[in-house]
C-alpha cells in the first residue's frame, strides 16, 4: 500500500502552480528571443519581462522600474546589502547592522564585508524572536551605512516591526534593507507603508519557480552592482534575463494577490489547530518566539527528549514531510543559530521542528500528523530513559 504523503515544508519551498508552469512553457517555446534584442522576437521577450515586472511590483506596492530580477533571495540580499554598502563606503560610512536571526545569506555577506573591514553589529533577540527597536536605537552610529532586518523569520515565522525599525535607521541616516523572502506572497506589503529602501523576494516561496527573485530597489537610490556585464536590469544586473523563470515569477505573483487574505485565514486557522493539538497530546511540548505575529502558515514547536532529526525522519517514513529549519542549511548537525540566538536551551534548540502549511495543506492532513506524532514521539522516547520536562 502506497504511502499517503503530506508536504509541510512550503518554508523551505513551494510546488509550483500548474497555471505558472503552462506560463513557463510557452515562453520557452515560443518566446525565445533576447530582451535586449531589438527585432520582434527580442521585442516579444521585452514584452514579457515588462509584464512579469509589473506583477511583481504590483506584490509589494511598487513602481515596475524600481524592480530588479535576480537568481533568487541569495543573490537579492547579497546585492541589496554589498551593492548599497560599497555605493556608501566612499562617503565613510562603513558600519553596518542586521540581527543574529537572518538567513545565512544575509548573516554570511556581513562577514564578508566584515573581513574587507567593515564594522558589524549583530542585534540579539529574546525569546519572543523579535528585534528590539531600542536595541536598534542603540547600536546606530553616525557612519552605520544599512539596516537589514528581515521581515518574517523562516524558522519561528515571526514578523518584525519593520516600519518603526526603518524609521530609526532613517533618522541616523542609515538605508534600510527587508529580506521579505518569506513574506512575501504570504502576507499585504507595502514597500512605501514600511519605510524601506530594499526589499528581496523570491518566486519558489509562492508557488513560482526556483532560481528566479526580485529586488526592490527604491526609486533614486544608487547601488554598485555585484556582477559586471552588459547594461541589463537598467545596469543593475549583468547578464541576459531568464525570461521563463520571470515571466513564471510573473504569474505566480499575480495569482497571490487576490487570495492571499482568505489564504491567510484559512492556514492560520489550521496551523492554530494544529499547534492546539500537538501541544495537548504530547507534554513537553512548546512553540518557539512569539505566536501572535507570525506568517499565517509556520509554527515551530519543540519537542523534549527528541532528537529532531529522528523525529523528521520517523515523520518522514510515515509520509509526513516536515523540517528541522531552514533548507540552506540542511544536511549539518549544528543547531538552529535562529533558536540558539533566542536563548532556549539546548534541549528545545536541538529537538524542534518546523511545520510550514500551503495551498494543498487540508484539515484532513493536519489530523492525520495529529495521529501519528504522539505514537512516534513515545516511540523515539522510549529509547531514553531522561524525563521529559514539563
Amino acid at each position: 500500500m502506497a504511502v499517503q504523503r503530506i508536504y509541510l515544508d512550503h518554508n523551505a519551498t513551494t510546488p509550483i502552480h500548474p497555471q505558472v508552469v503552462e506560463r513557463m512553457a510557452a515562453t520557452l517555446r515560443d518566446t525565445y528571443g533576447n530582451p535586449s534584442s531589438v527585432h520582434h522576437f527580442g521585442q516579444q521577450a521585452k514584452a514579457a519581462l515588462d509584464e512579469a515586472r509589473s506583477a511583481v511590483a504590483a506584490l509589494v506596492g511598487a513602481e515596475p522600474s524600481e524592480v530588479v530580477f535576480t537568481s533568487g533571495g541569495t543573490e537579492g540580499d547579497n546585492f541589496a546589502i554589498r551593492g548599497a554598502a560599497e555605493a556608501l563606503e566612499a562617503g565613510g560610512r562603513r558600519h553596518l547592522i542586521t540581527s543574529a536571526i537572518e538567513h545565512e545569506a544575509v548573516l554570511n555577506t556581513m562577514k564578508a564585508l566584515a573581513k574587507r573591514g567593515w564594522r558589524t553589529t549583530v542585534l540579539p533577540v529574546g525569546e519572543t524572536g523579535i528585534v528590539s527597536p531600542a536595541d536598534l536605537e542603540a547600536a546606530l552610529a553616525d557612519d552605520t551605512a544599512l539596516v537589514s532586518i528581515m521581515h518574517a523569520n523562516n524558522e519561528i515565522g515571526t514578523i518584525q516591526p519593520i516600519g518603526e525599525l526603518a524609521g530609526l535607521a532613517h533618522k541616523r541616516g542609515a538605508l534600510f534593507h527587508t529580506d521579505a523572502v518569506q513574506s512575501a506572497g504570504k502576507l499585504p506589503i507595502d514597500v512605501k507603508r514600511l519605510g524601506v529602501d530594499l526589499l528581496t523576494t523570491s518566486a519558489h516561496k509562492f508557488y513560482g519557480p526556483k532560481g528566479v527573485g526580485a529586488t526592490w530597489v527604491r526609486r533614486g537610490l544608487r547601488l554598485l552592482p555585484i556582477l559586471y556585464g552588459g547594461r541589463h536590469e537598467r545596469s543593475r544586473r549583468a547578464g541576459t534575463e531568464n525570461v521563463a523563470g520571470i515571466v513564471g515569477m510573473g504569474v505566480a505573483a499575480r495569482l497571490a494577490v487576490p487570495t492571499m487574505a482568505s489564504e491567510a485565514e484559512r492556514l492560520a486557522a489550521l496551523r492554530d489547530h494544529l499547534e492546539t493539538a500537538v501541544l495537548a497530546a504530547i507534554p513537553g511540548t512548546a512553540v518557539n518566539g512569539a505566536r501572535a505575529q507570525r506568517v499565517p502558515n509556520t509554527t515551530n514547536i519543540s519537542f523534549d527528549r527528541t532528537e529532531a532529526e529522528s523525529l523528521l525522519i520517523a515523520l518522514d517514513l510515515a509520509g509526513i514531510a516536515v523540517s528541522t529549519g531552514s533548507a540552506c542549511s540542511s544536511g549539518t548537525l549544528e543547531p538552529s543559530h535562529v533558536l540558539k540566538a533566542m536563548g532556549l536551551p539546548p534541549h528545545r534548540t536541538q529537538n524542534s521542528i518546523r511545520f510550514s502549511l500551503g495551498h494543498a495543506t487540508t484539515a484532513a492532513d493536519v489530523e492525520r500528523v495529529v495521529a501519528v506524532l504522539p505514537g512516534i514521539v513515545d516511540k523515539l522516547r522510549s529509547l531514553t530513559r531522561v524525563p521529559v520536562r514539563a
